[in-house]
């Protein structure tokens, strides 16, 4: 059965690769990118929609939900995949630091305002997260904003420990009522990954010789696909994180904690505004 899937991030890297793999498999795909050029050719190479969205804008997120929800009748499953690791600690517009603001709460903020269509649609919700939530995580959910301690690479496995910590959240609140959730860890990818960090990873991600041993984009999307082409219950578990297809044998301890799960959710609706639904 052919599903609408919105992916954002998918204007480079394993969100195109995704959606490149997901339209093949005949699914209606909906590409939202932040590069105006790079957006519009991905999505003129598949004959698809897309939208220009930077999440360094909370105003942009809002326009984005509510254009998507004005255009499609019902969205199947939500890939939150934009996201990145960034170089010294900066603010957006929206005051926030620019790590948590685009890996986490703007895919929050927009994964709520479109939640009525959501449950409608018994649809899947997809975070792109990594092993680096283990490495390098550790939230402190009064300091969302890594005032104190800030390091590219900390900050980076915060937010992707925040992804598992809104999925696992996602399940909690809404499985009942037909919402499925997932994240999972694409791999070392040989993208653009870390280019304007100062992190320890950009000469990894960015040395010639080092990406010969990184995977490719195509098989990095892979569980992205598997997901969103998949069914929860059957294909997938809801709730879950997912590393080489199968739930992560190893995670952050605060990643099993619901407590630290609650407490993220409630503080993240706190600070981008918005009226969560609570069934």
């Amino acid at each position: 059965m052919s599903k609408t899937i919105v992916i954002t991030g998918a204007s480079d890297g394993i969100g195109a690769a995704g959606a490149r793999r997901l339209h093949q498999e005949g699914h209606q795909v909906v590409i939202v990118g932040r590069s105006p050029e790079k957006t519009a050719t991905v999505a003129a190479e598949l004959g698809a929609d897309h939208f220009i969205t930077d999440f360094t804008s909370l105003a942009n997120v809002r326009k984005l939900a509510a254009a998507l929800d004005t255009a499609y009748a019902r969205i199947d499953v939500l890939v939150n995949n934009a996201g990145g690791i960034f170089g010294d600690r900066d603010k957006t517009v929206d005051g926030f630091e620019k790590t948590v603001q685009i890996n986490h709460l703007a895919p929050f903020l927009l994964t709520n305002l479109l939640m009525p269509k959501l449950l409608a649609s018994k649809a899947s919700v997809i975070q792109t997260s990594s092993v680096g939530a283990r490495l390098f995580g550790k939230l402190d959910v009064d300091d969302l904003d890594n005032d104190t301690g800030y390091t590219p690479h900390r900050a980076y496995g915060t937010a992707k420990l925040e992804n598992i910590l809104f999925t696992k959240e996602l399940h909690n609140r809404f499985s009942s009522h037909g919402l499925s959730a997932a994240a999972f860890h694409p791999g070392a990818v040989a993208t653009s990954f870390a280019s304007g960090s100062k992190s320890f990873m950009r000469p990894i991600y960015n040395n010639p010789i080092s990406r010969l041993f990184l995977t490719s984009p195509e098989k990095g999307a892979q569980q992205m696909v598997w997901l969103a082409a998949g069914t929860p219950g059957t294909d997938w578990q809801s709730g879950a994180y997912y590393e080489n297809g199968k739930p992560a044998r190893r995670n952050h301890p605060q990643a099993q904690d619901s407590a630290v799960a609650r407490q993220l959710w409630d503080r993240s609706a706190d600070l981008v505004g918005t009226d969560t639904l609570n069934p």
